[in-house]
């Protein structure tokens, strides 16, 4: 089993920045793939963003490329999303995933989540 814990969310105004941090725990080994996903009230889950472990390789959702920054320390098997030029719209459960597969993939098809952390962007 692995364990994931996000930390890093909070309230923000519109145009700030946040980093949210995801720690990975318990058989890491097997988290190949690492992703961000968000849901707003009413709102189906939605991928952000993700990150191989091995070599790196990254994916955005268009809504935030640009803007959000996913980054990885293997070290500390924690995954990284730096969030600047936040909007309103941002607003979600931020939650963070993991799964036994090299392929990145959008859809909600991982093996572990997270608990979640909120980030709410005022205007």
């Amino acid at each position: 089993q692995v364990q994931l814990v996000e930390s890093g969310g909070g309230l923000v105004q519109a145009g700030g920045s946040l980093r949210l941090s995801c720690a990975a725990s318990g058989r890491t080994r097997r988290t190949y793939t690492m992703g961000w996903f968000r849901q707003a009230p009413g709102k189906e889950r939605e991928f952000v963003a993700a990150i191989t472990m091995i070599g790196g390789t990254t994916y955005y959702a268009d809504s935030v490329k640009g803007r959000f920054t996913i980054s990885r320390d293997n070290a500390k098997n924690t995954v990284y999303l730096q969030m600047i030029s936040l909007k309103p719209e941002d607003t979600a459960v931020y939650y963070c995933a993991a799964r036994t597969s090299v392929i990145i993939v959008t859809t909600t098809d991982y093996d572990y989540w997270g608990q979640g952390t909120q980030v709410t962007v005022s205007s």
